[in-house]
């Protein structure tokens, strides 16, 4: 088949890629448009999905909108048996929804109904799910509203972190997109329409969200610091010598223990919540390296009774 596959961050890297090594013919690949880097912002970095393209020698288109009348007539001349979307970026007008032969699918990373949106890894971990997977979706006009075909099943663990559910995930939506487009080929893939039930949104995460809430209860304070992780990561600040510094956690466990929420409660970083306690196991300072707990310590001075908040 002639795909048009569509896709920027490394989450569709995979599955990219899953479609080259089975054979099918990827005659073009839609990313966005390169951001600038750099300390003056004066080279373009492409994204993984065009630096994975390249490296096949695919083409690679990134229009900023497709929404206009000729970007529509760009993609049709592609003549698409059917789009492939994974974590793209951009909205797909009408225009560009009915001119595949078999639609656009989309490679959703979440059970829906459950987390249609923007971040549903982020929002699963920080809700404490316990099981999640990826959905191949047809796409419509809505928000994640498409009928859904086949889906891949992973168990979150307790101190699993976003960036460890994203790299599962990614793997087995392309192992799912790879079998998903064979069964297309022999007309045997089917979608169903979602159930009104059980529908939940993952909204962006707002900066808002990073600080840590010392207050909650441990539980939660432990599932917003490994559903913010790696990416944005969660924070504290506090003052280690040289005046208030944000400092990012990046990896924690529950804990026992009491006391006022944001306290130290030993010279170990276990720290107190609204109930219970967690205990810090790897963090970052701005512009530095990510330190496990006892090294972060051998340059930091956080003894018991030391606030965090």
């Amino acid at each position: 088949m002639r795909v048009v596959f569509m896709g920027t961050p490394d989450f569709a890297v995979p599955a990219l890629t899953e479609l080259i090594l089975r054979g099918q013919d990827v005659v073009a690949v839609y990313t966005r448009v390169p951001k600038p880097a750099g300390r003056r912002g004066l080279t373009m970095f492409p994204s993984p999905i065009q630096a994975t393209a390249a490296r096949f020698g695919l083409p690679v288109f990134t229009p900023s909108t497709l929404r206009s009348p000729e970007a529509a007539e760009e993609f049709r001349m592609h003549r698409a048996d059917v789009a492939v979307v994974a974590a793209y970026g951009l909205l797909l007008p009408p225009a560009i929804l009915e001119a595949p032969n078999h639609g656009c699918l989309n490679l959703h990373a979440s059970l829906l109904p459950r987390w249609r949106g923007a971040a549903p890894i982020h929002r699963c971990v920080m809700a404490g799910d316990t099981h999640t997977g990826v959905t191949l979706m047809r796409m419509d006009e809505g928000l994640d509203t498409g009928a859904a075909g086949p889906a891949a099943h992973i168990d979150v663990g307790l101190n699993d972190t976003t960036g460890d559910v994203h790299d599962r995930l990614a793997a087995r939506g392309a192992a799912l997109l790879g079998r998903s487009l064979a069964a297309l080929e022999r007309n045997e893939l089917v979608f169903t329409p979602q159930s009104d039930d059980g529908v939940t949104y993952a909204r962006k995460i707002e900066k808002s969200e990073c600080r840590i809430g010392w207050g909650q209860a441990a539980s939660a304070v432990h599932n917003q610091i490994r559903g913010l992780s790696p990416f944005p990561g969660a924070f504290f600040e506090t003052d280690l010598g040289r005046g208030p510094e944000r400092i990012k956690v990046l990896e924690s466990r529950l804990a026992e223990g009491a006391g006022p929420p944001g306290v130290a409660l030993d010279d170990r970083l276990t720290i107190a919540c609204g109930s219970g306690a967690v205990r810090l196991i790897s963090l970052q300072r701005a512009g530095k390296a990510r330190l496990a707990a006892d090294v972060f310590l051998r340059g930091a001075s956080l003894a018991a009774g030391a606030s965090l908040v």
